[in-house]
């Protein structure tokens, strides 16, 4: 099991060193990344939804699976609360203290999450992911932005308009419309079907490189150890994945979920957050530097992980 873990690991690792490669001989650039960030959040991830919720399940298996957000709403809370005590604790700068709060909280849930269970559980997963995803969606764009705001411009304003066009992301809806053709019990065109199967497909290689375009951008070499990733890499890999261990653990649920829901909790730092602080004028190279670490460090912690979730359930 530890040789399949680390075998799902590799896939990805691959693909993200090739993304790498290619930005360091100066194929790719940061507006090259712009457009692959866009590329698979508003075209190629709403088709792999749709086309996934539509031909993997019924309208049982659905209804089934929604109440339990529960988990991942009630253990982002807790990882909140603690991060309160975590900051005084290790005394993090008052100006990162929004910011290092929201990453405490969140994780990378779909260039990261979505490829990783992918690779180790196969489509499987993917209702148990986006289920997650929509959690930790949600709760990034309300709570997270309001507490990145917090270390910026408190007077830069967001309409409720604009947070709820990042709540409702190209990928929820298209998880939502495809949820919505199951219910309704209807059915796409042959050819759509295949569209979508085809330029979904491209949302698992394109992630991939997009996180190796932005360790090549950030610089490996601008990593340097200090107690708020200390404190960040607690809160991501030991405390968050425990904590919905501790949550699922005697659930009535299938095992393959909570084998994903541990997993998701303990993925890296969102990539939106650099650009969140960007946006209200608080330290966006702080956050990028997290996010490049807790990314490079999670390729040594998810096989390790998968080990041990592999033993528990």
């Amino acid at each position: 099991m530890l040789f399949h873990s680390i075998s799902g690991v590799l896939i990805i690792l691959v693909m993200i060193l090739v993304g790498y490669a290619l930005t360091q001989v100066g194929w790719f650039d940061e507006r090259y990344s712009q457009i692959t960030s866009k590329l698979v959040t508003q075209v190629a991830l709403p088709c792999y939804m749709i086309n996934t919720i539509t031909s993997k399940f019924s309208r049982g298996e659905l209804f089934q699976i929604f109440p339990d957000l529960k988990f991942p709403i009630l253990s982002m809370t807790l990882l909140f609360l603690v991060s309160y005590g975590v900051q005084f604790i290790l005394h993090i700068d008052p100006n990162h203290r929004g910011l290092f709060k929201s990453m405490f909280s969140n994780s990378n849930t779909v260039f990261v999450g979505l490829p990783v269970n992918m690779a180790l559980f196969g489509k499987a997963s993917v209702p148990y992911v986006l289920i997650y995803y929509m959690a930790n969606t949600t709760f990034f764009w309300t709570l997270g932005v309001y507490l990145i705001r917090r270390d910026g411009d408190a007077k830069q304003k967001m309409s409720i308009l604009a947070i709820l066009k990042k709540i409702f992301s190209p990928p929820l809806l298209g998880f939502m419309f495809g949820v919505l053709l199951v219910i309704l019990n209807w059915k796409l065109p042959d050819f759509l079907m295949s569209d979508t199967k085809y330029i979904g497909s491209l949302t698992i290689p394109l992630s991939m490189f997009f996180i190796g375009m932005k360790l090549a951008q950030v610089g490996i070499s601008n990593i340097h150890v200090s107690w708020d990733m200390f404190g960040i890499c607690f809160g991501r890999f030991i405390l968050a994945p425990f904590l919905t261990f501790i949550l699922v653990f005697a659930a009535p649920v299938p095992n393959i979920m909570k084998q994903v829901f541990v997993l998701q909790a303990a993925m890296p730092v969102m990539t939106n957050a650099p650009v969140v602080a960007k946006l209200y004028h608080a330290d966006s190279d702080y956050a990028a530097v997290m996010v490049t670490a807790t990314t490079a460090l999670s390729l040594v912690v998810v096989p390790i992980l998968m080990n041990i979730v592999m033993r528990l359930f």
